[in-house]
């Protein structure tokens, strides 16, 4: 799939200009592009919108116009859109409450490692996770994870033509069972996906 380059950018200025109507077009897009497992965790899948989205806003943030500034800041965001082949999430754990979050991160430890995607038909795919840094310490995971779901072709076929899509957890203090996603959603994952890894 397409990785962002400079070209692909607006500057500060017109940055600043589009961003109202680009993060109303970047906000609507997450909509169908996340899913809820349980009450208590998130995956927000990336793609290249989301990512130049991100990428703008860390420009804006800490005004950076520089041709070595911004290639740093597309470096480290790149890798988080799809390689045509998988699906790459941020993987949240969601706790209102301080204790109860710090709690329960204890007790979820390695939690990044036992969700999955199931693709009908075939087995679970389980992640890859936290592939730029190790997220969690000995004692406890942490609330947010970057995940690498790595499909087959024969999974890709199968979902090009019309297998459904679950997603779930075995971590055994978050079991789900698997839950088949929405239409709108399983329609922009596919989006991720390309034809040719299935040749």
């Amino acid at each position: 799939m397409n990785k962002l380059s400079r070209k692909d950018l607006w500057s500060l200025e017109e940055y600043a200009e589009r961003r109202p109507e680009f993060r109303h077009q970047v906000l609507t897009h997450k909509k169908h592009r996340q899913v809820a497992l349980g009450e208590h965790a998130r995956l927000c899948f990336e793609d290249r919108l989301t990512i130049q989205y991100q990428v703008q806003e860390m420009l804006r943030i800490e005004r950076v116009f520089e041709a070595a500034g911004i290639q740093e800041e597309l470096d480290a965001y790149n890798p988080l859109i799809s390689d045509g082949c998988n699906w790459k999430a941020t993987f949240m754990i969601e706790y209102e409450d301080v204790a109860e979050r710090q709690e329960q991160l204890t007790q979820l430890l390695g939690i990044e490692d036992k969700v999955w995607a199931r693709v009908d038909g075939f087995d679970k795919v389980f992640p890859i996770a936290d592939e730029d840094m190790d997220r969690s310490t000995m004692d406890k995971t942490s609330a947010v994870h970057f995940l690498r779901f790595e499909l087959t072709p024969a999974m890709i076929h199968g979902l090009k033509t019309g297998a459904s899509l679950a997603f779930g957890c075995d971590h055994p203090a978050y079991l789900l069972a698997g839950k088949v996603v929405a239409d709108d959603i399983r329609e922009s994952l596919l989006g991720d996906l390309d034809y040719g890894h299935i040749n």
